[in-house]
């Protein structure tokens, strides 16, 4: 028995939506579960006036990034446009679909005493033939019941009297994607149609076509298995809004996750595999993946879970391939790709690949994503520490006692050893000189030197910067504090 085909048909019309991503995700896991399962990308592209091309490469390269390779496509569905406009000549010649003149206005004037939404049929019987202003309009039945069988809610049941006579061409005789799916998935022999639930209303009416098509070509195809898949909120567990949440996956490919990091949290947005171990191998996804498992509810995008899952891998890397992940944010210079909205505040010239390499095992403990380690290392590579007014007035400004500990941090530290355990001895005991703890003794050392208040371990970043850059640093401090 031939493999599961699925497709995954995105509008080219933004950034690739996290949803998106966790539908095309699914969609992959089915074809993935066969060897000869069938993953399509078809490009969504019937809508001109909203369709860019720079949207078509980043659905495209997300889609790579997260590992998740079409065996077919991408294809533009523009480029079937002939295809889609023949089914509707053969729809309309069998009497499926009739031409209708009527604008929204003259639809509401005649139903102005009349609550129920929707078209109200006038043109059914008009037989007006093709022409400037007549949109074609599939003849839904007036009796009967459409039912849906989905893979995750069951069998779900549309009375037809309460579906509209809609629209599936306009009339410039452009196909909208209503039809348009239905073609390309009876051509392309699509067997699971996976989706987001908004667009369960929209299935009884591409049953109703597609078993018209079965009639007009004499050419019976399985209806798919449908499949629709719970809509993702926010903490407020409101929908996820391009306008209002961070949706966008190449913003998190820009922030430093790794891709199997976000792919694996993906999986778990209204699914997850069994036992409750969170980070899980996508290969055990595959295998363990069933579309009856999926939950119904809303699944929460909660962000800082995600963080924290994407850390977890991060620490799990070996030190040689977190060093050359962290690239792109630390050295763009020497990559094929880097983010688009950030860039390292050194040159090519300042970077120093030996420093970075002390620092590296430091800060892989650390953090959470590659976008925060810039910012944890970017002293080493300045010339002079970076300027946060508020943690300078915090650690150094607000606290009388600082501008005697980094006195005494530059006298001491001139003559000391510059290993970490002599630079640790020397600053416990010049704190205890001052009746403070070791906490209260680093915090204007490191804001002096790193120029922020949090960072790696102190001691150990002082002996990579090391004592030269140090005395000046902290006598700059010093110099600041006394104006």
């Amino acid at each position: 028995m031939p493999g599961p085909r699925v497709r995954f048909a995105p509008s080219p019309t933004g950034f690739f939506h996290v949803g998106s991503a966790r539908t095309a995700l699914f969609n992959w896991f089915v074809a993935r579960q066969s060897p000869d399962g069938v993953f399509v990308l078809r490009i969504e592209d019937t809508d001109e006036s909203r369709n860019r091309e720079e949207w078509v490469d980043g659905i495209v390269a997300a889609m790579e990034w997260l590992g998740m390779h079409a065996d077919v496509g991408p294809y533009r569905q523009s480029d079937h446009a002939s295809e889609h406009f023949g089914a509707v000549e053969l729809l309309r010649a069998a009497g499926y679909i009739y031409m209708c003149d009527c604008t929204p206005d003259m639809v509401m004037a005649r139903k102005a005493d009349d609550k129920t939404p929707g078209y109200d049929g006038f043109c059914r019987e008009r037989g007006l033939a093709p022409g400037p202003g007549a949109a074609y309009r599939f003849k839904v039945p007036r009796e009967g019941t459409t039912l849906v069988s989905d893979a995750v809610r069951g069998e779900v049941t549309f009375q037809n009297e309460h579906i509209e006579d809609f629209v599936v061409a306009k009339s410039s005789g452009a196909v909208l994607f209503a039809l348009s799916n239905v073609v390309d998935d009876r051509r392309d022999e699509i067997t699971h149609v996976i989706r987001g639930e908004e667009h369960l209303p929209n299935t009884p009416k591409q049953i109703l076509m597609w078993r018209a098509l079965d009639e007009v070509t004499s050419d019976v195809v399985a209806v798919p298995t449908f499949a629709h898949l719970p809509v993702l909120v926010n903490e407020q567990r409101k929908k996820l809004s391009k306008r209002r949440d961070p949706v966008a996956v190449e913003m998190y490919r820009d922030q430093g996750y790794l891709p199997e990091a976000f792919a694996n949290y993906l999986s778990l947005l209204g699914w997850s595999p069994r036992g409750t171990e969170e980070k899980v191998a996508i290969d055990l996804c595959v295998e363990q993946f069933k579309l009856s498992d999926v939950s119904h509810s809303p699944a929460f995008f909660d962000v800082k879970k995600l963080a924290h899952l994407n850390g977890e891998y991060i620490r799990e890397l070996p030190l040689s391939e977190f060093i050359e992940r962290c690239a792109p944010w630390v050295r763009p210079w020497s990559t094929s790709w880097a983010p688009a909205d950030r860039q390292p505040d050194w040159s090519a010239q300042q970077f120093d690949e030996s420093a970075f390499e002390q620092m590296a095992p430091l800060v892989q403990e650390r953090v959470a994503t590659f976008g925060e380690v810039a910012e944890m290392v970017d002293f080493i590579f300045l010339d002079a520490a970076p300027v946060d007014d508020a943690a300078f007035a915090k650690s150094i400004g607000a606290d009388p006692l600082s501008r005697d500990v980094l006195v005494s941090a530059v006298s001491r530290f001139t003559e000391a050893s510059w290993d970490v355990e002599t630079l640790h001895a020397v600053t416990v005991e010049l704190g205890e000189q001052l009746g403070l703890n070791l906490r209260k003794t680093q915090a204007p050392i490191r804001c002096a030197v790193t120029g922020r208040n949090v960072g790696p371990p102190l001691f150990e970043s002082l002996v990579v910067l090391g004592r030269d850059q140090t005395i000046v640093r902290l006598r700059a401090a010093l110099a600041r504090s006394q104006r």
